[in-house]
């Protein structure tokens, strides 16, 4: 129910303080204070630091939220929707990729009228990949049924998210709401903020929550949701979903109408800068809007009757407050960070010319102009160039151009770039050096290797001038297994710091052909590519001699949101590759918990601190999953063990080209996030192997044999020795039960693996 404004006007305004903050720290800010019941989060870049604070802040005792680390954006948005079910408060934040991601689930939350508010943190969708902000994962919202607040500053970021769970659990609108934010440009940079001192302002604000409506944990009143309905029905309840939404524009006024009382800021359906008497008019969404209003300012100065519009909110559209602002406007052009491609022009820009057409009176000259796609920064004096082309057009009383983009430029033959290293294939990788052999008998597989000073005249696979950090263990690691892999590859590398330092349009670092694909979808991408493949050479249509090595490398959490392709293609045994370097954590967006990450270890979302020590459960044991796939080869390997790791790649090469899928796991180090020196690295990965944390072992045809056993070799060490020589699990030696639970895990798993390797058949 809403408050009364001569109630809230007898009441004293809340102390609010002044901080110099981001919009994913205002993001976070609002939600501790909300005190939400649970947040479903996946790290993508930009978003990703909404929960890395929200993490430093429970560390502290902030605030009770459950973060959930889920195995991918689809997996969170289930893990949200599931929490709204009960009745709790949700939050989450996403971003592109991630956010198309979820999609098919945002529907269901809208059509099945359970609140919750998402923070979509707006940035480029692929491909290719470009991880700034523009608005292309924010037009694929416009359709979900879901309200939509534009916060174009930091400020706004907090205000809004305050707002948006009051407007989601309003009773007449009962829908979840996003607020959106520019990737980088409003996501990371800092500014002033003001935010409320006691977060029971903010409590109070927003209220408790609603009750008397459905949910499934009420055991007197069972419901059934989500049961499948004919079109009778279905309309009925698209009809009542399309009312609420309505609704939702009326809601804002109110709860804005509310906030302002309390905060002293205001959020009006559309943000209007001198459009009280402007002839010209520019419409930009979000950060945009913010640095064009300068440009209206210096115009006006001149004696132009110029004007900005910029929306707080988009679905509902505000067609009729359009209709108002552009009643007098000649000319308006509609500046959009997305295209709505084959349209004419993008959605913004459709939307306004249906609401215009509603108005017969109405002239205006709409024009389009697709900009700063990619982040690419937009300046005041292109802010300028669109005025001068209003201008333009409403002199003529025409636009020559409607649509057309802005910012592109033409290549030039001449500034080609050439290629620096000749292209290499299968003859200069096919040394003959490294030899495999079935023993007829067993049907194991003999590798004959020559020593490894002999190996280095095996051109590397890696140019020189990739960008990983300083003693990054990827870049070694895959040189070492790729030593033991003869003739031309085909390789794809999921995201991850592996990707993205490797390639950065126009250079790659990759001597032979390379792909990119998305971070879940690797495997069947690969498995795509070596079914095409073979099946063309069966036809005839492809003429090569002897077969690729097709290798998917994925790492970096990699194998959480891709488990489920890796799984399905595991199953149908395709003949590949995947080769999976674990650096314990999703480094490539800031070292945030991965399933891979150990027990105790702290990343940017598992802090250390007087409510938290750590990672909570243990680390997914992802060779012995891919095992029971029953695959014909599966290992581990590290650099440490250079002998052995080639030795292995020799190996899942031949399973690779003659039975079916190989699968492999490196361990390799991370000294920026593991909090070690860059030089230790090798260290590191044989103490983790001496200690019996990641024992080297390879499954052959289902039969298991540790290939390096350091009891037998008498250099077994303790699990402490790796964890004392890791900033981010030095605290795990004085948290003693933690240490013990983790000691005994790793020695479980050992004493397993020994098992197997002692029986066959086990």
């Amino acid at each position: 129910m809403a408050i009364l404004e001569e109630n809230l006007n007898k009441t004293q305004v809340p102390e609010q303080k002044a901080v110099f903050e981001s919009g994913n720290e205002m993001a976070a800010t609002a939600a501790a204070q909300i005190n939400y019941h649970l947040m479903g989060y996946f790290p993508i870049t930009p978003s990703t630091e909404v929960a890395q604070y929200l993490d430093q802040m429970k560390t502290r005792g902030e605030h009770d939220i459950q973060l959930v680390a889920a195995d991918g954006e689809h997996g969170s948005a289930g893990i949200c929707y599931g929490a709204a079910l009960t009745g709790a408060r949700v939050i989450n934040a996403t971003s592109s990729q991630g956010f198309l991601y979820m999609l098919e689930q945002l529907p269901t939350q809208s059509g099945t009228r359970f609140p919750m508010v998402l923070n979509l943190v707006a940035r480029a969708v692929s491909g290719p990949l470009d991880i700034r902000g523009d608005h292309s994962d924010l037009y694929y919202a416009l359709n979900t049924g879901w309200v939509i607040l534009m916060a174009s500053t930091a400020q706004a970021v907090y205000d809004l998210n305050i707002m948006a769970l009051k407007i989601s659990e309003h009773s007449e609108v009962r829908l979840p709401v996003i607020v959106c934010y520019d990737g980088f440009f409003t996501s990371h940079q800092k500014r002033k903020v003001m935010y409320f001192a006691d977060r029971k302002v903010v409590q109070d604000f927003v209220g408790p929550v609603p009750t008397g409506y459905h949910n499934v944990i009420d055991k007197n009143h069972p419901v059934t949701i989500g049961a499948h309905m004919l079109g009778d029905d279905l309309i009925n309840n698209n009809f009542q979903q399309s009312e609420a939404l309505y609704k939702a524009g009326e809601v804002f006024k109110q709860v804005n109408r509310e906030y302002a009382l309390i905060s002293g800021r205001s959020y009006s359906a559309l943000d209007l800068y001198l459009m009280e008497d402007a002839e010209v008019a520019l419409f930009l969404m979000n950060s945009a809007g913010e640095s064009a209003k300068d440009t209206v300012d210096r115009l006006r100065a001149q004696g132009v009757k110029a004007g900005l519009i910029r929306p707080n909110i988009i679905r509902p559209f505000p067609a009729e407050e359009l209709r108002q602002a552009l009643k007098n406007v000649k000319a308006l052009l509609v500046g959009e960070r997305a295209d709505s491609y084959g349209a004419h022009g993008g959605n913004m820009t459709h939307e306004i010319r249906s609401a215009l057409q509603v108005d017969k009176d109405n002239k205006t000259i709409v024009m389009n102009r697709i900009f700063g796609v990619g982040g690419k920064d937009f300046f005041p004096d292109e802010a300028e160039e669109f005025f001068k082309l209003v201008i333009d057009a409403a002199e003529k009383g025409y636009a020559e151009k409607p649509f057309d983009y802005f910012g592109h430029v033409p290549g030039e033959s001449q500034g080609r770039l050439q290629p620096v290293i000749e292209p290499m294939t299968g003859e200069v990788y096919k040394t003959g050096l490294i030899k495999v052999m079935q023993d007829e008998a067993t049907g194991k597989l003999k590798v004959k290797m020559p020593p490894l000073r002999a190996l280095t005249a095996k051109p590397k696979r890696f140019a020189p001038g990739h960008g990983a950090c300083p003693g990054c263990g990827i870049i070694s690691a895959l040189e070492l297994f790729f030593k033991g892999i003869e003739g031309d590859v085909v390789t794809l590398f999921q995201t991850g710091c592996g990707y993205v330092t490797t390639t950065g349009y126009p250079y790659t670092s990759h001597k032979q052909s390379f792909v990119h694909n998305l971070f879940q979808n690797g495997a069947a991408t690969v498995a795509g590519m070596v079914d095409a493949f073979l099946e063309m050479k069966r036809r005839g249509e492809v003429k090569v001699s002897d077969d690729f090595t097709f290798v998917m490398v994925t790492g970096d959490g990699g194998m959480d949101i891709g488990m489920g392709p890796a799984i399905g293609t595991a199953l149908r045994n395709h003949k590949m590759i995947m080769v999976e370097y674990d650096n314990e954590g999703y480094m490539n967006t800031g070292s945030q918990l991965s399933y891979s990450t150990p027990l105790g270890h702290q990343t940017s979302t598992s802090g250390v601190g007087k409510t938290q020590k750590g990672k909570s459960g243990h680390h997914k044991d992802t060779a012995q999953i891919l095992a029971a796939t029953n695959i014909p080869y599966v290992f581990t390997g590290t650099e440490a063990f250079p002998q052995d790791l080639i030795q292995k790649a020799a190996k899942a090469q031949w399973y690779a080209q003659n039975e079916g899928l190989a699968y492999g796991k490196i361990l390799i180090s991370c000294p920026l996030n593991w909090k070690v020196e860059d030089r230790v690295g090798t260290k590191l990965m044989k103490t983790a192997v001496d200690s019996c944390f990641f024992p080297l072992y390879e499954i052959e045809s289902g039969i298991t044999n540790i290939t390096y056993n350091p009891e037998a070799k008498n250099s077994r060490v303790s699990v402490s020795e790796w964890l004392k020589a890791m900033g981010k699990t030095k605290h795990l030696i004085k948290e003693e039960e933690m240490l013990k639970l983790f000691e005994q895990e790793v020695e479980r798993r050992w004493t397993r693996l020994k098992a197997r390797h002692e029986h066959e058949v086990l």
